[in-house]
């Protein structure tokens, strides 16, 4: 069996190179050694696998999808140099990563017309034309709900379990991340529905996104008498500031956001985590559906055995790969062929759009000319650790409002 899972991973590679010279160039942007590596190493690794899959699989229109992953280590002038080499090598979409660079490049994007799916899910980038929102993205994408709605379905649960607890006066809610473009792309947006939710809003607290000793940001949150905490930044900085509160003996509900959680981390966290509530917007490992067939055979891309576990932020790097593969081969069917601009006009033709084969790994999805929110329905689990057991499952699920003031917020 395990020579067999070999051989299909050599044939998968090997197919990819033997028709990348007449391949489709697509450029692939992570960080691997920089401050968020430890959630884009497995979310770029599921981009890569899946792709390297699809490839096996004839790619699209009969060509490969031609792409190098490339290290930016989350500094954005390096992001910035890397696109105009991208430019040169004509690629007709890019899987991007970060908050500060996807928003340093939407103007970029825009005017060379190239679909830029990001890991980056700041609200920002959800108003295509500029409607109610100081900068138009028209060529940004990205596979789950935004960082804000993230923030705001936590809220939901928040007040929802202040109410089960028999909770008095208003809760107190702080917000605590970096001083930083993705740990504040929600933090208005967020501090506003909190309020109109009845909670109270406490002066945020910042802490590095770089792990570190946070003793003192969490004798702040325990002055504070914070009830819950939007904690806005990785799960390498959040596994730092869980440890360095309990050492202190802080009581507040930590509410993680999309990236500041996954099992690796749980483990890491130890009972430091013990109750903290995250947003997931994929299938996960453990689960038993059709969809995660399919994944655990384009994890043996780069897992021969197949015997690794893979993260939440895995699965939606396939989802982010499958989308824009399959929205490439609709641009494949329109006059011009795959081009930016087509395969822009793609992703508005379907509606409540799961991938072919991932049916219970994505959320259903769609995008339209006026609103690139995908999906607005928030998973929210919760972790249970005590010693050795450690495990996550899903407590709330909130549809948040498509309110148009919010498009780009």
């Amino acid at each position: 069996m395990k020579k067999t899972l070999l051989a299909s991973a050599a044939i998968a590679l090997a197919s990819t190179a033997a028709f990348a010279a007449d391949g489709i160039p697509v450029g692939h942007l992570a960080d691997l050694t920089g401050a968020t590596a430890s959630v884009s190493k497995p979310y770029s690794q599921g981009v890569a696998d899946a792709l390297k899959y699809l490839n096996a699989q004839g790619g699209t229109g009969g060509k490969a999808i031609a792409f190098e992953t490339v290290d930016y280590a989350y500094e954005v002038p390096r992001a910035m140099a890397h696109y105009k080499k991208l430019l040169d090598q004509k690629v007709v979409a890019i899987q991007g990563w970060g908050t500060g660079d996807t928003e340093a490049l939407v103007s970029f994007v825009a005017k060379d017309q190239i679909p830029y799916f990001s890991a980056s899910y700041s609200g920002h980038l959800t108003d295509p034309n500029g409607k109610t929102s100081a900068k138009a993205a028209p060529y940004n994408f990205f596979y789950g709900p935004s960082y804000s709605d993230g923030c705001r379905a936590l809220v939901e649960w928040a007040a929802d379990d202040w109410k089960k607890k028999g909770g008095h006066g208003k809760a107190k809610f702080v917000h605590m991340g970096d001083n930083h473009p993705y740990p504040n792309a929600p933090k208005d947006a967020c501090g506003a529905y909190a309020k109109e939710k009845g909670l109270e809003i406490l002066n945020p607290i910042q802490y590095s996104l770089k792990p570190g000793d946070f003793k003192a940001q969490c004798l702040s949150l325990k002055e504070s008498g914070a009830n819950y905490a939007y904690l806005a930044n990785t799960s390498g900085s959040t596994i730092s500031l869980l440890k360095s509160c309990e050492t202190v003996g802080v009581k507040t509900q930590y509410m993680g956001n999309i990236w500041g959680m996954d099992e690796a981390s749980l483990k890491a966290s130890g009972e430091a985590a013990n109750g903290m509530v995250w947003v997931v917007a994929a299938a996960t490992w453990a689960d038993d559906n059709a969809g995660m067939k399919l994944v655990r055979e384009i994890a043996k891309i780069s897992d021969p055995s197949g015997a690794e576990a893979r993260p939440v932020h895995y699965m939606r790097g396939v989802c982010s790969a499958f989308y824009m593969k399959e929205a490439m081969d609709i641009a494949a069917t329109l006059p011009g062929g795959v081009t930016g601009p087509n395969i822009k006009k793609a992703m508005y033709q379907k509606k409540a759009w799961v991938p072919a084969g991932l049916d219970g790994v994505c959320l259903p999805s769609g995008w339209k000319e006026d609103d690139h929110r995908g999906t607005t329905q928030v998973m929210v689990y919760q972790a249970a650790v005590k010693g050795a057991d450690i495990s996550m499952k899903k407590v709330f699920t909130a549809d948040i409002p498509r309110r148009t003031e919010w498009l780009g917020w």
